[in-house]
This record gives structure tokens, sequence and C-alpha cells, in this order.
């Protein structure tokens, strides 16, 4: 098994908890991958995660799924960065900053000690802020480090758009940009569904749709992390197929547009900090960005995330 040539990329995951090892494991089920390497401080924890997955390895597109170091990270097409300490649940993502900013010193300097080329995907929390830490750190150029930004919470308002208006979610186009967090903006004057744009679907629709029900939908995407980790100590299913979407995007040399978080030079009047806006991606990494029009309300919610965001990364001193 250890000698499958490398058709379908390599991929390097830091990090094997609850994030780690559901991206792997949905990289192994979508068979994006012709090797997928696990690392993790707690060595005996990534062992019996490759372990496990290996056992499944009938069911599924034959590649090469071991645990590695740093130096393995030489070759790798994409390297996610799942690690840091994970959110409790009275916490808010921004509260994590300083206790994954001082992890990051250290991991960030061995990935790139082996590798310049690889597409960096930071998934770790607070993820606008250590997106730009990773860059920071990396000194690579900012289209290689690419945070997950918020691709989930777009699924997710698709979703409950989908929801709402009874039509399946691939017919739903909606965007969350700014921070993957508290201050996220959602797009209501880009939604459409079907082609429509929202306002224009809803007076179509048999129901009304009043502004207490947007608010309702939003709230329940912003929050909806809290509940999950309420209830179950961890979100990791959704985000893990996130990344695997980004990942394909960039393996396959797709062009697709995402909302990732990355770093913004201008883009809404905000520069040097990262923030998702929707994106091209493709084998570079981020190919370019995507100039929205936008009402006045939503770019000033998007102004006070890109200030909320921007106090934190900027007092850091990278």
């Amino acid at each position: 098994m250890t000698d499958i040539p490398r058709t379908r990329g390599k991929i390097v995951i830091v990090g094997t908890g609850f994030v780690g090892a559901t991206f792997a494991y949905a990289l192994m089920i979508r068979g994006l991958c012709s090797e997928i390497v696990l690392i993790d401080q707690n060595t005996e924890r990534a062992e019996g995660e490759a372990m496990d997955l290996n056992h499944g390895m009938a069911f599924a597109q034959p590649a090469v799924i071991r645990t590695g170091t740093y130096a393995d990270c030489a070759g790798a097409d994409i390297v996610a960065v799942t690690a840091g300490a994970a959110q409790k649940p009275d916490e808010t993502r921004l509260d994590l900053v300083h206790r994954n900013v001082d992890i990051y010193k250290e991991i960030i300097p061995e990935i790139t000690r082996y590798t310049k080329q690889a597409i960096l995907l930071i998934v770790t929390n607070p993820v606008d802020v250590m997106a730009y830490v990773a860059y920071k750190l990396s000194g690579l150029p900012a289209h290689q480090v690419i945070g997950s930004g918020t691709v989930l919470d777009t699924a997710r308002f698709r979703f409950l758009l989908s929801q709402h208006c009874g039509v399946a979610v691939h017919n739903v186009h909606a965007y969350i940009v700014g921070e993957h967090g508290d201050t996220e903006v959602p797009l209501w004057s880009l939604a459409n569904v079907a082609g429509m744009k929202f306002d224009q679907y809803c007076l179509a629709c048999e129901r009304a749709c009043h502004q207490d029900e947007r608010e309702a939908i939003f709230t329940q995407v912003r929050d909806a992390a809290y509940h999950i980790i309420e209830k179950k100590t961890a979100t990791y299913y959704a985000i893990g197929l996130a990344m695997v979407e980004i990942c394909e995007t960039i393996l396959r040399h797709e062009n697709s547009v995402l909302t990732v978080s990355t770093l913004l030079d201008g883009q809404l009047g905000v520069s040097d900090i990262y923030l998702s806006v929707p994106a091209v991606l493709n084998r570079r990494g981020v190919q370019r960005l995507i100039e929205l029009n936008i009402s006045e309300e939503e770019r000033r919610a998007f102004h006070h995330s890109a200030e909320t965001i921007g106090k934190i990364a900027w007092n850091l001193g990278l």
C-alpha cells in the first residue's frame, strides 16, 4: 500500500481531535487523496485514528493513511491545521485567542520548515485571527494561507433558508461574510432562490416572510455552534465536510467560489485583516476575491466585523 502513486494529492492534517479525525474520515470516503498524514502531539491518538481509518479501506478508494511528523509536510499539496484549544460551552471563539496563538507559534514554523509550497488551510478558532497569525508566522503569500472562514456558516444559512422556503438547499444561494463568529453578516440583499432575489421569491411564495422570521433564521445560523457544543461538547461533522469541499476545490482546480477567510486588500473598504468574502479557489489557493455590491446596512455590519477582529489581531504584535 505504501507505493500507491500520488495521483490524487497529499494532505497533512495537524491535530487529530474531533475535527481533524472527522476531516480525515470524510477525505477517505470522498476518495480525494492518495495520501493522508496525521500529526498530533498525542502520537497514540493519531496512531489509533490511522488504524481505525485503515480498517475501513476495503470500503473506500485505495489510499495511504498514516501518522507522521512535520517532516512529512514536504511534498504536501495542503496542510490543514485543526490543532488548538477546544471551545468550552461558556466561551466565545475569540476567548481562545492567546492559548491558540501560543500553540501556533510552535506549529507554523515547523510546517514551513519543510514546505513553502503547500496551501495552509487554517481551521482552529477563532479562525479569522488564527489565519492572520498563520499568515504572519509563515511568511507565505496570502493566497496560500486560507481560513475555513464562513464556508460552514454559509452552508447553515442555505440549509435553514431551504427549510424555511420548502426548496432543495442546492437551489438556494446566499452568503455569510465577515467574522466566523458573533459579528458575521448575512447578505440578504444577494440571497436568491432558483435565480430569484429573496425579496421577489417571498412575494411569489405562499407563506409570508416577516423581518422577525429573517432575524430568527440568522440567529440560528450565528449561534448554531454554541447550541451544538452545549449539547454534545463539540462540532465536527459539518466542518469536516466543509474542509473537504475547500480541499476538493483546490486539488481539482475548480475555480469554485467559497466564503473562505482571506487577507483583504481594500475589498469593501477593509485592508490587512483576514475575513470571509466570496473567493475563487483553485490550485493556487485564493485566485481572486469577488467584489460585492451589498446594501449600506450590510457594509456597515461588515466594517463592524472587521473592527472587532482587527482590534484583536493587530494587538498580537506579530
